[in-house]
């Protein structure tokens, strides 16, 4: 799952799947390992982004056996019961990289612009927007002073993924036309082709 096509050291990024959720509308159900056209969600997500990230780890609580047979490292949470938070605090203190690219599971569409628009924003990282609304979870990560203000977030209580992004200075990148998609629901699942 590892390609090295990115252009300087600098510009190297940590692609980081966020599949640590508990799925409480789906029954508690692993969205990671629910297929589509025959591929499990968190793969086809490893192999759409793999030509753009140096490296690729998953924010998982469960099943780290099983990604672990198909070449991909669970990263438990650190601190549970913060939501995101915790998936993306962990994410950043396992990223070896400049820079960490967090994506949900079970984003149905990603687009070729993705990672080089977020990239474009600047030094402080950006999260997109989508037709939909705001997608802060989609989000292009400088992993170090990620790592610093995680953990300032996860110490004062505010967990809330957004807030961490406008104290972090990230910028906003719209997506016009695009919807990236969330598994949430049954009906969710139905309309996106999705075999539990």
């Amino acid at each position: 799952m590892t390609v090295r096509s990115v252009p300087t050291h600098d510009d190297a990024i940590t692609l980081g799947i966020l599949a640590g959720g508990e799925a409480t509308r789906l029954g508690g159900r692993d969205k990671a390992w629910m297929s589509r056209a025959g591929n499990p969600l968190v793969l086809a997500l490893a192999e759409r982004l793999a030509p753009e990230v140096e490296a690729t780890i998953v924010s998982a609580n469960r099943n780290a056996e099983r990604y672990l047979s198909h070449g991909l490292r669970a990263i438990h949470d650190r601190v549970a019961g913060i939501g995101p938070l915790g998936g993306i605090d962990a994410l950043a203190a396992a990223c070896q990289t400049s820079w960490l690219l967090t994506v949900p599971v079970d984003v149905i569409g990603v687009n070729d612009c993705l990672v080089r628009s977020l990239l474009a924003a600047g030094a402080q990282g950006a999260w997109a927007e989508d037709d939909n609304g705001p997608q802060p979870l989609i989000a292009l990560w400088p992993a170090a002073a990620l790592r610093e203000a995680a953990a300032a977030a996860v110490a004062s209580g505010d967990h809330a993924v957004h807030a961490l992004q406008s104290r972090m200075g990230m910028a906003q990148v719209r997506f016009s036309g695009l919807c990236f998609g969330n598994l949430n629901t049954p009906d969710d699942l139905d309309a996106a082709g999705v075999a539990s």
